[in-house]
């Protein structure tokens, strides 16, 4: 069994057990869902997600049937059918229980991410890793539920009072401590998806706008302070800066850019028809561009399919949002409601960001595009995340009868 396999199928199994001891009693009784809570779940947003996940898997496969054959689209499968079990767990318990384990889960991921700071190690740059034998573990992933869960329980316990100075700077106090252990890893493209999650948290919260507009000041400055420290290793700059002039240097820093470019001008309107024989790999994408199967992933389907094609995809993310959206603000408490706000700042800045550095708007940070890109971890990371929105709409209902 591959080693990445191995990792998550471990992390999978310590869910399950901890899911069981907090559940108790006859375990299969309690993993029967009630019908009442069955008929409350958005169906049209559980189909939306696995649309796109088989979807994913079907264009991973293209990518990469020259070279590998099946052997990627298998194992994104096999980890699909492993995270819709673990969607099942999730949303068979009530995601308030939550609450009084977020001060343990946040200080868990505070704590690894300092331990990452003094004995991590580095893979691409950024000391974000702790390795355990054979085991990777990485702290910022993490992180990102640690903050929203903590958020969510401080402004539950806040009434939503988020303009009293002391509840504002409490707030930002447990959004700070962990993205800052994140920036001086450093990793830029974590510090901005945890930036953005805390963003769309406050906004939604009811920020003051003159606050919100001081705070984004405040984080352009320290961009700016960061950047001419020397903390910043110079390749990591030209990956930041390279989307601006691809061409300056299109057998390096620019290269992945210019391929994407290049892909994406090819697919026209109609796309280049793919084929899925197992002959060869599809497209110039797959042939061109380095790991195409997860971080430039929408260079070939904009290929395959062209424009009509990646606009599809992009309503069906839409409407995925849109599902997400109304089930945040029909929650029964605050405490749902954050956390969906937390889940779709993040579903909509790695959408927006993956998407943009394929096209050359905005800068490569690594960011896959979700349940579309290839990875099982990420894979079920962002499978459970709809899971606990679904959670939320299901208990939308004070009580039950």
């Amino acid at each position: 069994m591959h080693l990445s396999i191995k990792i998550n199928m471990i992390i999978l199994f310590m869910f399950i057990s901890v899911y069981l001891k907090q559940r108790g009693g006859n375990v299969f009784k309690k993993l029967k869902l009630d019908t009442k809570l069955i008929k409350e779940i958005d169906k049209t947003l559980l189909i939306c997600m696995i649309l796109l996940t088989l979807y994913g898997i079907f264009n991973i496969y293209l990518c990469t049937k020259g070279d590998y054959g099946f052997f990627f689209a298998k194992r994104q499968f096999m980890w699909f059918l492993i995270s819709m079990v673990a969607l099942y767990l999730v949303i068979t318990f009530d995601y308030t229980f939550i609450m009084n384990y977020a001060p343990i889960i946040y200080w868990g991921t505070v704590v690894l991410l300092i331990i990452t700071r003094f004995a991590g190690v580095v893979v691409n740059g950024a000391r974000g890793w702790l390795r355990f034998g054979p085991i990777s573990l990485q702290p910022a992933e993490l992180a990102k539920l640690g903050i929203i869960f903590m958020l969510a329980k401080k402004l539950e316990e806040m009434d939503g009072q988020i303009n009293d100075v002391k509840n504002f700077f409490t707030l930002v106090f447990y959004a700070a401590i962990p993205v800052l252990f994140i920036i001086i890893q450093p990793d830029m493209g974590m510090t901005m998806v945890c930036f953005f999650i805390v963003l769309g948290i406050f906004f939604i919260a009811g920020l003051d706008m003159r606050i919100i507009g001081g705070g984004l000041l405040s984080i352009v400055l320290a961009i700016v302070i960061v950047w001419n420290s020397g903390l910043l290793p110079s390749y990591q700059k030209a990956r930041f800066t390279g989307f601006l002039n691809p061409a300056a240097d299109d057998s390096d820093t620019g290269y992945h850019l210019t391929q994407s470019l290049i892909s994406i001008g090819s697919g026209g309107i109609l796309g280049s028809r793919p084929s899925i024989k197992n002959d060869s790999s599809t497209g110039y994408a797959a042939q061109n561009v380095p790991e195409i199967q997860t971080d430039f992933i929408f260079a070939a389907i904009a290929e395959q399919y062209g424009f009509l094609g990646a606009m599809l995809l992009i309503v069906l993310y839409g409407f995925l949002i849109y599902k997400m959206i109304a089930i945040a603000r029909t929650s029964k408490d605050l405490f749902g409601s954050i956390i969906c706000v937390g889940i779709i700042s993040y579903f909509l800045h790695a959408i927006l960001q993956n998407i943009g550095m394929t096209i050359g708007l905005l800068p490569i940070t690594g960011i896959t595009l979700p349940l579309i890109s290839y990875g099982g971890s990420s894979l079920l990371t962002t499978i459970i995340s709809v899971g606990l929105v679904l959670n939320v709409g299901m208990r939308r209902k004070k009580i039950y009868f």
